[in-house]
């Protein structure tokens, strides 16, 4: 699971695409980069920011989540994809998150959760409309961002949190082949380790863990809409993550689609690309902005 495909690749395949022509006019974006939105101890926790720079609002937000198998990746890697979403019409952020093995599960779910309130808490500083946000990443990523359209206050992963704070659900979820259920035993060999680091052991010794960070074992009836995107020749994330989260919501009635890419690996470029970030945003407009608003 890690950062073998950044999203940087979506943008640089975007410009100048016929996608661009084809959408709304886009908007002026205005960017805040490294703003401090949450502290552990000592440890300072940074996001990156785009926003459209014009316009009454509220506006949809969106999280973009870096992959790196839970252990390394940038915010900064993002910055393309955010002012690419803020020139559409979202307040686009990409929340720095603690690494494994140092700090392992659920240290990066608290850290995207905060970054969930963070925005809900500064909703009229930045023209944010509370009510619609989504998550979004690759890999590593994509497993976080699941796990904040499947978990509530109930699931216990929420934090050190009063009980008054707000609340880190979103409201779309769109996962680039992220890892849905690290007890399986589909996950390869190559990945065990990243599991293992994340979790601080292996699925034997941390059974309740294991259980606990996998998206699929949360799934249920209100979560999230969840779009899938996943390759069927991916050798760390096999496509049989994706169809068992696909049958879960099913069974859930969660609503949402599953998008095999016949072929494709741990990521994939050129019009592809091109293709899934359009389905990206027509996702989240479907889901996050109000027929009124569109």
């Amino acid at each position: 699971m890690p950062r073998t495909a950044s999203i940087i690749a979506i943008i640089a395949m975007i410009v100048g695409s016929p996608l661009r022509a084809a959408d709304e006019p886009k908007l002026k974006v205005s960017v805040a980069n490294d703003i401090v939105y949450s502290k552990v101890g000592p440890t300072e926790l940074k996001l990156d920011m785009a926003r459209p720079a014009e316009g009454d609002g509220p506006f949809p937000a969106v999280l973009v989540i870096h992959g790196g198998g839970w252990r390394a990746g940038n915010k900064a890697d993002n910055r393309p994809a955010l002012a690419e979403f803020a020139r559409r019409g979202y307040v686009a952020i990409s929340p720095q998150y603690r690494f494994c093995p140092k700090e392992t599960f659920p240290a990066q779910v608290h850290d995207v959760k905060a970054a969930v309130r963070w925005l809900r808490s500064h909703k009229d500083e930045y023209k944010i409309d509370a009510d619609h946000i989504g998550a979004t990443g690759f890999s590593a990523g994509g497993h976080l961002a699941l796990m904040l359209g499947v978990t509530g206050p109930k699931d216990g992963l929420e934090g050190d949190v009063p009980a008054d704070a707000p609340s880190s659900r979103v409201q779309a979820v769109v996962n680039y082949f992220g890892p849905t259920d690290l007890a399986a035993s589909d996950i390869p060999d190559v990945s065990k380790p990243l599991v293992r680091d994340f979790i601080g052991g292996t699925p034997s010794e941390k059974s309740d863990a294991v259980s606990k960070a996998s998206p699929l074992t949360h799934v249920n009836a209100g979560d999230a809409p969840i779009l899938t995107f996943q390759g069927t020749k991916d050798p760390l994330v096999p496509y049989t993550q994706a169809t068992k989260l696909t049958d879960a919501m099913a069974k859930a009635g969660v609503a949402g689609r599953t998008e095999m890419i016949v072929g494709a690996g741990h990521g994939w470029g050129g019009e592809e690309m091109v293709r899934t970030f359009g389905e990206t945003v027509a996702f989240f407009d479907r889901y996050l902005k109000p027929k009124s608003a569109k």
